[in-house]
């Protein structure tokens, strides 16, 4: 009997002391949607050699995720698409300037559907008749729409295409249209049509005056500051940046 309530007592304690464990620290990403295979590999990788952290990543456009974030989403982490975003996170406080650093760059690229029959090799040619709908994402809060503007604004194009444009709330929805054939072409980066390569061609890699450059910083107020550190140098790290690079992302 005695033996019997010295196991009983021994359980107990051992109950206690798991009970008084933390579980794994639950850490909150915001990532721009041209990010999402890569961060979800990213993930997988980070949870793999910390068994203590577990990583949940929202994807959006990167205005849409600033503007969640600016609201009160708990985010520990937010990773965008360009460096407007990044400024305006920094100008209203939810990132201190001296914690983002840019961890990946892109190109922007005009794709069609693939066995498309109109020939495309300029932003002038979108003009033409044969070119009837165009996706392009919303410059307004969607970082590819605005690099494509910029680019269309200083081929003096912005105007006429315009009047094409079917607007989309993120990079995917534009590829997503292609994809189908609902749309003659769309603005998006390399690695998307990379990654929809059976369905989508890329018809010219388009000119820019600015480079495509991803910033990534720990929130300000994060619930879990150490981890979103740690999980931010995990993404500038070796490791993270094959993770990236076997997506398309060259380094910074």
């Amino acid at each position: 009997m005695e033996h019997r309530n010295i196991i009983r007592l021994l359980v107990a304690v051992a109950g206690l002391v798991m009970a008084g464990q933390p579980g794994a620290v639950e850490l909150t990403v915001s990532a721009a949607s041209s990010l999402t295979q890569a961060f979800k590999d990213m993930a997988r990788r980070y949870e793999e050699m910390h068994p203590d952290a577990k990583v949940f990543v929202n994807f959006g456009a990167s205005g849409v995720l600033l503007q969640q974030i600016a609201k009160g989403a708990p985010v520990d982490v937010f990773a965008c698409a360009d460096q407007e975003t990044m400024d305006e996170a920094v100008k209203i406080g939810l990132v201190h300037a001296n914690e983002r650093r840019d961890f990946a760059t892109n190109t922007l690229v005009l794709v069609v559907p693939r066995g498309q029959s109109v020939s495309l090799g300029h932003l002038s040619e979108l003009t033409q008749a044969a070119v009837r709908r165009i996706a392009i994402g919303n410059p307004d809060s969607v970082p590819v729409g605005r690099y494509a503007r910029r680019a269309l604004e200083k081929a003096g194009l912005w105007e006429a295409v315009a009047t094409k444009a079917i607007t989309t709330q993120n990079v995917r929805q534009s590829l997503d249209y292609v994809s189908r054939g609902e749309v003659d072409a769309g603005f998006v980066y390399a690695t998307d049509a990379g990654e929809a390569a059976d369905r989508v061609r890329i018809a010219f890699e388009v000119p820019l005056d600015v480079a495509i450059r991803y910033p990534i910083a720990p929130l300000a107020d994060a619930a879990h500051a150490e981890e979103a550190r740690r999980f931010t140098g995990f993404v500038l790290s070796a490791d993270g940046q094959a993770i990236l690079a076997s997506h398309g992302f060259p380094k910074p």
